[in-house]
């Protein structure tokens, strides 16, 4: 099994930017598609994005889409979500996962998980 570290939150003014890492250990992360999902105050959790496995492919919700960048090295089991334009909309807890054969937006397909780091943005 693969465990999943988030770091990197904090509180942002809108329109800032933040970068968020997982790290994984416990087996390569190469055999994982990886991806972020969030939970706001209230609301359930969302999709943000997914990478597959080699990651040359990622997928962004559209909320998200021309504002985030997802990408990994394998080498060194990370994948990071680089968050640009914040708003304050973007505040939540944000989630690591990861799953060998899912790429899908439903967060029950993904099998392992972060604890989450919170990302809090200011207006």
């Amino acid at each position: 099994q693969v465990q999943l570290k988030e770091s990197g939150g904090g509180l942002v003014q809108a329109g800032g930017s933040l970068r968020l890492s997982c790290a994984a250990s416990g087996r390569p992360m190469s055999t994982y598609n990886m991806a972020w999902f969030r939970q706001g105050p209230g609301k359930e959790r969302e999709f943000v994005a997914v990478t597959t496995r080699s990651g040359s492919d990622a997928y962004y919700s559209q909320s998200v889409k021309g504002r985030f960048t997802l990408s990994r090295d394998n080498a060194n089991n990370t994948v990071t979500l680089q968050m640009n334009s914040l708003k304050p909309e973007d505040t939540a807890v944000y989630y690591c996962a990861a799953d060998q054969f899912s790429l899908g937006r439903d967060a029950q397909y993904y099998a392992f998980w972060g604890q989450g780091t919170q990302v809090t943005v200011s207006s």
